[in-house]
């Protein structure tokens, strides 16, 4: 039997969910479990436009099995008019095979995101990624007002989920809130993931 792992699985286009994804990363391994960071391909409009395998840089991309075996699930996007990003909806949506057999009932998930303005639609484009996990029978895991700096952040953070605002510049890096609402989110999904593996 392979030890446990919790798959973070995310798409980023200017690197501020995958900022929040290492953060989320931190949290998991700091509660002594692994982390297995994978991403997704852009979506191309053009029909014929064919990706790589593997990516130029930076995590590589998730496999079905990646997603099946995994024993909690954090997954984000940055908002796009409120809805998570194509390239990882084109990801989910392809997960029927795992819907059919119910490889993911019963794990733990959460969710996180990140957007240009403060109110950019965050938390629908959290609640977005919610409903296909909760197809997926899925127990999802949110952000309680324990990590006290949901009651202090002047940018990102909420109890559905860790959240990033990058401003008009995009910027990638995470300020003190985001950095420590994140890892206790990886941290929760992790105790979580570890109690629920046991009793299996």
């Amino acid at each position: 039997m392979s030890q446990p792992y919790v798959l973070v699985l995310y798409y980023s286009r200017s690197g501020a969910t995958r900022a929040l994804a290492h953060q989320i990363a931190h949290g998991i391994e700091a509660a002594g479990m692994e982390a297995r960071l994978r991403t997704v391909p852009p979506v191309s409009t053009v029909c014929e436009a064919t990706a790589s395998d593997i990516p130029n840089s930076g995590d590589i991309y998730c496999t079905e099995a990646d997603l099946a075996h995994c024993s909690g699930l954090a997954l984000g996007s940055p908002t796009r008019f409120g809805n998570m990003a194509a390239p990882l909806k084109y990801f989910i949506d392809s997960t029927s095979s795992l819907w059919l057999s119910g490889a993911l009932i019963d794990k733990p998930a959460c969710v996180f995101s990140s957007s240009a303005s403060l109110h950019g639609g965050q938390e629908t484009t959290l609640i977005s990624m919610m409903l296909p996990l909760l197809h997926h029978g899925m127990v999802l895991a949110g952000l309680p007002y324990s990590a006290t700096e949901l009651l202090e952040t002047q940018t990102g953070g909420t109890p559905y989920g860790a959240t990033h605002v990058s401003g008009q510049s995009e910027r990638s890096e995470l300020d003190e809130h985001e950095k420590a609402l994140a890892a206790k989110q990886g941290r929760r999904l992790a105790q979580l993931a570890l109690k629920l593996h046991r009793e299996v």
